[in-house]
């Protein structure tokens, strides 16, 4: 049986970027009536690009 553990939260750095209007209006709608944050659904996009790019890489790579 696996106990509960509490989650560790990373530690964060506040970064002031800036996002074309149409970016913003189109993760506002894609978030609306869910259990998401704009940051939450901004981190896990970059995740999936950093790791699409990891992949590329490997595939590149002699």
């Amino acid at each position: 049986m696996s106990g509960f553990r509490i989650p560790k939260i990373p530690p964060t750095t506040n970064k002031t970027i800036r996002f074309p209007n149409d970016v913003l209006e189109q993760v506002e709608a894609a978030i609306v009536g869910r259990e998401c944050t704009f940051s939450a659904f901004v981190i896990a996009a970059v995740r999936h690009a950093l790791e699409q790019l990891q992949e590329e890489d490997k595939e590149h790579d002699p």
